[in-house]
């Protein structure tokens, strides 16, 4: 059962808690995101670019934090960095 918490987190380079403060930054940094998104619709002079912005932060932060490294079974695996 404890290898269900480590598995994924150790296959991205990283600590249970160290994935979990990860993966919490992302979630919040995209619920900020989004609800601009849902403001920008509703008024469109507002927001103009916070959803684009988000998407694209978050994806530069996640794209420079891979290293690529051998898996064991030869193939080759991305995973977070540090």
């Amino acid at each position: 059962m404890l290898r269900r918490f480590t598995e994924h987190p150790a296959s991205v380079n990283e600590t249970y808690f160290q994935h979990m403060g990860m993966a919490f930054g992302f979630g919040g940094r995209m619920l900020v995101g989004s609800i601009a998104c849902f403001l920008h619709g509703l008024f469109p002079w507002l927001c103009l670019t916070r959803g684009s912005d988000t998407v694209r932060a978050l994806h530069h932060r996640m794209v420079t934090h891979r290293t690529v490294r051998p898996s064991k079974d030869g193939a080759t695996v991305v995973a977070a960095g540090d």
